[in-house]
């Protein structure tokens, strides 16, 4: 039964690729199959702090942002450094430039200024904030609480006030100035692309450690409170903080890890319009398959593991995981940045597949509820399950929309009367039938297949 619902599972993907290459081309069904397995690739992340270790994490979009974040810091070019460039390129043919290179000459100075500010800055508030913390541990047992509280609340805003004068005036000028089309921001720092993503990752791991600080001694829906809360603030700080990420304006033209479409089709490749369109989506895809191969091994190591043994009998039994001496709260949060680390990578991924980082384009339907249904669809504490979950959830969310406006045209056409005003009505709403479709999945596979598509399987051993 088993080996029948995987091989059941397979044909049902592959019959869908082929669908789609017939109907919609190749281009189509290469994007629909690189996304669905990045998003497999998240859905591992959280199947492994959900199906490992019980944790309700409401709050994905934030790690998946915080991962995308990290291709801009990491790979795209610093602004000031760009703008330096351009000044050297116009002033070599300075005719018709001469109010940019004036510009130029006028901003750059002042933009080192201010990045030097925001440098400091950050030094002093660090120093103000390790400066309270050692203040309160040696005044912890010398003098009465209230003075102690006093004396570190005046080292604190000490510290803002000095902080503030410094960093606000400079991101004034880092916001107003800039060359180019990706302008009014620091920039990065022009590493690989594929770097970026392992930064990614370790980042949204980094924010994982420090989450599970705060929130991980609390129980399920109070924690999925808490990660959907902080997950918020995430991305409002990604969207206003316009000095780092520039907000709303966007970063466009992040690198890609394989040669772009437009390369393709000059020498030495020299393919046409539509074999190159074909050949990066392959290329990516290749890169993503491999990525996704190593984290099912790792996944799978860990679940087969004492370690993953050991995590599913905290998730089974916390008291008496406890009572056998397992640190519980140690090891929640060990595998809440395991699996968060999955998650920005893929983050990460997601970022450099569509060459941008758009802070408003996260939305909690897309990177929260849609990575869960993907987990509960596919099996939650099957690994092979959540990207298979992926795969499927993804090819039904980019195929609803589409579906429903053919039967809607068809009814339109051929059931309703002509000029129907139900017919233009259903063609607005076609849109929506994504959620509807999803809802009826969820519904669905809860009532017939509670424990997913591929459920957990424990292997036991008879001695």
């Amino acid at each position: 039964m088993k080996q029948l619902r995987y091989q059941a599972s397979l044909a049902v993907l592959i019959v869908l690729i082929i669908v789609t290459v017939g109907v919609q081309g190749w281009t189509v069904a290469l994007s629909v199959l690189t996304v669905g397995l990045i998003s497999g690739v998240m859905a591992l992340g959280l199947n492994i702090q959900w199906g490992y270790a019980g944790q309700f994490n409401a709050g994905v979009m934030g790690f998946s942002a915080i991962g995308a974040i990290a291709c801009v810091l990491v790979s795209m070019p610093w602004v000031t450094a760009t703008m330096q460039n351009g000044l050297e390129t116009l002033s070599q043919a300075p005719d018709g430039y001469e109010q940019t290179i004036s510009m130029l000459k006028h901003d750059i100075p002042r933009r080192l200024t201010a990045e030097k500010n925001i440098g400091i800055a950050w030094l002093l508030g660090a120093a103000s904030a390790i400066a309270a913390w050692a203040l309160n541990r040696t005044l912890r047992h010398r003098v009465r609480t209230i003075w102690r509280v006093i004396l570190v609340l005046v080292v604190l805003i000490i510290g803002l006030a000095l902080f503030r004068g410094r960093f606000d005036s400079a991101i004034r000028i880092i916001e107003s100035t800039g060359y180019g089309d990706n302008s009014k921001y620091l920039g990065g720092m022009q590493l690989p692309i594929l770097f970026a993503w392992f930064i990614g990752g370790c980042l949204a791991a980094i924010a994982a450690w420090m989450i599970g600080k705060i929130a991980l001694g609390l129980r399920s829906d109070y924690l999925a409170i808490a990660t959907l809360g902080i997950s918020e603030i995430v991305i409002a700080l990604l969207k206003n903080e316009g000095w780092l990420t520039r907000g709303v304006l966007n970063v466009t033209g992040l690198p890609s890890p394989v040669p772009a479409v437009k390369a393709l089709q000059v020498a030495p490749y020299s393919l046409d319009v539509k074999t190159s369109l074909i050949v990066n989506k392959l290329a990516f895809l290749g890169l993503v398959v491999m990525l996704t191969v190593l984290f099912l091994w790792l996944a799978h190591r860990a679940w087969h593991s004492p370690w993953g043994r050991m995590m599913r009998a905290i998730r089974d039994n916390e008291e008496a995981a406890a009572a056998m001496g397992k640190d519980v709260v140690f090891r929640h949060r060990q595998v809440f940045i395991f699996g968060s680390f999955f998650l920005g990578v893929g983050g990460a991924m997601l970022a450099t597949l569509v060459l941008q980082f758009e802070p408003a384009g996260y939305q909690p339907l897309r990177f929260t509820f849609l990575i869960w249904v993907m987990v509960i669809v596919g099996g939650s504490g099957n690994n092979i399950g959540s990207i298979v979950g992926g795969l499927l959830i993804w090819f039904l969310w980019v195929q609803a929309e589409p579906a429903a406006s053919w039967l809607f045209y068809v009814l339109g056409t051929i059931v309703l009367p002509e000029n129907s005003a139900l017919a233009g009505t259903l063609l607005e709403r076609a849109p929506q039938m994504r959620t509807l479709v999803m809802g009826l999945v969820l519904l669905i596979v809860l009532r017939f297949a509670p424990g997913g598509l591929l459920p957990e399987s424990l292997q036991r051993r008879l001695k």
